[in-house]
C-alpha cells in the first residue's frame, strides 16, 4: 500500500511565485466524481467525508500546505502576450510524492475569486467539470501524459456563462497533476527581469519535477532544464495527434515544463484524420487545429527559450530549439506504433508512413482503424479497399502481435466524440441521470486495460 507522503516544496520557492487565498464557501458539495484509483496510490485513502472536508470545503491536508497558494505566471495567449493574468479560478491545494518520488500537485479549478480573475466569478460550470473527467480518464486510456482529474464536486450554485444556456449548475474540480510550473510562469520572471527567481524556479524544476540534481552552474541547468522540456513537450504534441485529440487552447500558460497536458476547455477528439479540425468556436484562423498543434506547441517552446537565454547560453539554447522537430517525429513514431500494438523492428518509420496515409484516408474513423488493425491484424479488402490499407498490409506482415484482452472482441471501439459528450450532459442536465457518465468512464477505464496504458501513464 502506498503511504501518504506530504512535501510542499512549493514554500522554498518564497512568496514572489505565488499569493496565498481562500476557497469559496459553497452551499453544497456533492460528490459527483472521486478518483479512488489514483487516491489509493497517492495514499489519501479517504472517508465519504473526507472527501467533501478536504476537495470541496478544502480544509488542509496533514502536514501540507497550510493555505491555499494562487500561481503567478503570464503568457501568450493565441500568440498576444497577456501579463495579467495567473491562477483566476484555481490554486494549489497540497503537494506530495508518489511512489516513485515524483512531486505532485493538487490544483483546483473553479474554487473561487484571486488576485488573478479580474472580472470573473472564479467559479466553474458542472458541465465542465464533468467535460474535464471525461477528458482526462480518454487521455490516461490512450496513454497519454495528462493531468488526472482527482475528484469533482457539485456546489449547489447558478451560474451565469455566455457560452451555454444559464443559469446552470456550478462545480469545483481537483486535478493531481506533475506540477502547475508553466511556460508561462517563467515569462513572468522574464518580463520582470527577475533574474535570480530564474535561477531558482530552473533549480526548482530539475530537482523536484525531473528528479536531478541542479548544478552550481545556472547557465548548465538553463540548458538542461529546455533539453529535458523540448523532449517532454515533443512526446505530447506526438501523443495528442497519435490519439486524434485537439486540446483547443495550446497558450503558453497551459503547456507544463514537465510536458503534461491539463486544463481542458474546449477539448475535442477528431473523428477523421482532418488536419484541419478545430476543437474552440473562437479559434477562427485554425491556430491550435488538430495538424497544426505540434507547431502551437513549438512556438511556446520557444518562448521558454527566449526566457531562458537570460540564465543559459542563447545558440545553444536556439540549438536545442532546432532539434525539436526530429524529436517530434521520433516520438510520433513511437506513439503511433504504441497504439497500433504490434511488434517493433529496427526502422518502424515507414510502417508509421504507411498508416498516417491509410489514417488520411478518412476510409473509416481513426478509433475504428486503430482499433481493427491493433496488434497488426489485417481486417481484410471488404472493409479496407485501396491501395494504402494494402499497403499496410504488407508492411505489417511479421509484426502481428496476439490480442487477449475480452475489449478487442468488442464490436467496436470506445471513443468521445462530441455527440456523445453533449448526450452525456444532456441526461445530466434534463434529469439528473449520471448512469451514461458512470458507464463511460468504465468503459474508458476497461479500454485502458487493454491497451495496458494505465500503468505507463502513472
Amino acid at each position: 500500500m502506498t503511504s501518504y507522503r506530504p512535501d510542499p516544496k512549493l514554500l522554498t520557492l518564497g512568496p514572489d511565485f505565488y499569493d496565498p487565498v481562500h476557497p469559496a464557501n459553497f452551499p453544497k458539495c456533492i460528490p459527483r466524481f472521486v478518483n479512488e484509483r489514483w487516491a489509493e496510490r497517492t495514499g489519501l485513502e479517504l472517508s465519504e467525508e473526507g472527501w467533501g472536508c478536504h476537495f470541496c470545503r478544502f480544509e488542509p491536508l496533514a502536514d501540507n500546505l497550510t493555505e491555499p497558494l494562487a500561481l503567478r505566471y503570464h503568457g501568450h495567449q493565441f500568440r498576444v502576450y497577456n501579463p495579467d493574468i495567473g491562477d483566476g479560478r484555481g490554486f494549489t491545494f497540497a503537494q506530495l510524492r508518489d511512489e516513485r518520488g515524483r512531486l505532485l500537485d493538487l490544483g483546483t479549478k473553479g474554487s473561487g475569486q484571486t488576485p488573478y480573475s479580474r472580472t470573473a466569478d472564479g467559479r466553474l460550470t458542472l458541465k465542465g467539470g464533468v467535460r474535464e473527467v471525461l477528458a482526462t480518464e480518454m487521455l490516461e486510456a490512450l496513454g497519454v501524459n495528462t493531468s488526472k482529474t482527482f475528484a469533482l464536486f457539485e456546489t449547489g450554485e447558478a451560474l451565469e456563462r455566455g457560452d451555454e444556456p444559464s443559469p446552470t449548475r456550478s462545480a469545483v474540480l481537483t486535478r493531481l497533476s506533475h506540477g502547475h510550473i508553466r511556460i508561462g510562469t517563467f515569462q513572468r520572471l522574464a518580463f520582470y527581469e527577475e533574474v535570480e527567481n530564474l535561477k531558482k524556479l530552473t533549480r526548482y524544476c530539475l530537482e523536484n519535477l525531473y528528479l536531478e540534481q541542479p548544478s552550481e552552474d545556472d547557465a548548465e541547468n538553463a540548458l538542461r532544464l529546455f533539453d529535458l522540456a523540448s523532449s517532454a513537450t515533443a512526446t505530447l504534441a506526438a501523443s495528442y495527434i497519435a490519439a486524434s485529440f485537439v486540446h483547443g487552447v495550446l497558450n503558453s500558460d497551459n503547456i507544463s515544463i514537465t510536458g503534461e497536458s491539463f486544463d481542458y476547455g474546449p477539448w475535442r477528439f477528431t473523428p477523421e484524420w482532418e488536419p484541419e479540425f478545430t476543437a474552440a468556436y473562437f479559434d477562427h484562423y485554425g491556430l491550435y487545429a488538430f495538424g497544426r498543434q505540434p507547431e502551437a506547441i513549438h512556438w511556446d517552446l520557444a518562448q521558454l527559450a527566449g526566457c531562458l537565454s537570460l540564465i543559459g547560453e542563447a545558440p545553444t539554447l536556439s540549438e536545442l530549439l532546432g532539434e525539436w522537430s526530429s524529436r517530434f517525429d521520433e516520438a510520433l513514431v513511437d506513439a503511433l506504433l504504441t497504439r497500433l500494438d504490434i511488434e517493433r523492428g529496427d526502422d518502424d518509420r515507414p510502417i508509421a508512413g504507411a498508416l498516417v496515409r491509410a489514417l488520411g484516408t478518412r476510409a473509416q474513423p481513426i478509433d475504428r482503424i486503430f482499433f481493427d488493425w491493433r496488434g497488426g491484424n489485417d481486417p481484410g479488402t471488404e472493409l479496407y479497399p485501396g491501395e494504402r490499407f494494402r499497403e499496410l498490409a504488407a508492411l505489417l506482415k511479421g509484426r502481428v502481435r496476439a490480442k487477449s484482452h475480452p475489449y478487442w472482441s468488442g464490436t467496436g471501439p470506445c471513443s468521445m466524440h462530441i455527440d456523445e459528450v453533449e448526450a452525456i450532459w444532456s441526461a445530466i442536465a434534463e434529469r439528473d441521470d449520471w448512469q451514461p457518465f458512470n458507464n463511460k468512464v468504465k468503459a474508458i477505464r476497461l479500454m485502458g486495460e487493454a491497451m495496458g496504458q494505465n500503468a505507463r501513464t502513472s
